[in-house]
């Protein structure tokens, strides 16, 4: 019995560990794939309120961007271009939500910096991201500047930038995730693919 005991045990461990483990590279991610669910979890607002994921999500339609941070050129570029067809977007029945590493603090100077108007949330501990599967280990030239803009709490994990269509059930209808961050989904594509899944 303290064998089998013994066994399920380290089963156990081994199972929770490959769950909690962070993929090293960008490539070896495993992201939650359409149909898929995104999961519930608490996150924080630009005035570092709690807000629940599914709260949002079950009020419209939803782009839910996953971004670097505001310290990130590609990353502000494209909340740039968001907030640009943010007319169009909500035209086709959408909301858009950004999520990052980034304090609330900091998401406040991203919203000046960038013109935001849609909803940014912070993920400093990064719970969301890994639960989405987006999750990787920090580059070591990365891990101070994520530190500052996490305000200590993020030193181990950045998302793969991540684009996701999701429903108000919290279904993912479609996803661009690109390793690259230097490559992004363009705002003409995207509002394409919103026109095509109405």
């Amino acid at each position: 019995m303290k064998k089998i005991l013994f066994i399920f045990l380290a089963a156990f461990t081994l199972a929770v560990n490959a769950q909690n483990t962070i993929p090293k590279s960008a490539i070896d991610i495993a992201p939650l794939l359409i149909g898929e669910k995104i999961p519930n979890i608490t996150l924080k607002s630009s005035e570092n309120a709690d807000v629940n994921i599914s709260d949002l999500l079950k009020k419209k339609k939803t782009v839910l961007i996953f971004y670097r941070g505001g310290w990130c050129p590609y990353c502000n570029l494209h909340l740039q271009s968001l907030a640009e067809a943010e007319k169009q977007i909500i035209d086709l029945g959408y909301q858009i939500i950004a999520v990052s590493p980034d304090s609330p603090e900091n998401l406040k100077i991203t919203e000046e910096k960038d013109k935001v108007k849609y909803t940014l949330l912070s993920d400093s501990k990064g719970e969301l991201i890994k639960a989405v599967g987006i999750a990787y280990q920090v580059p070591e030239n990365y891990k101070t500047v994520i530190n500052v803009h996490s305000k200590g709490i993020n030193t181990s994990l950045l998302p793969v930038p991540s684009v996701f269509v999701v429903n108000t059930e919290a279904d993912i209808l479609f996803e661009y995730i690109s390793p690259d961050f230097k490559q992004r989904i363009s705002t003409e594509l995207l509002v394409s693919v919103l026109k095509n899944l109405k």
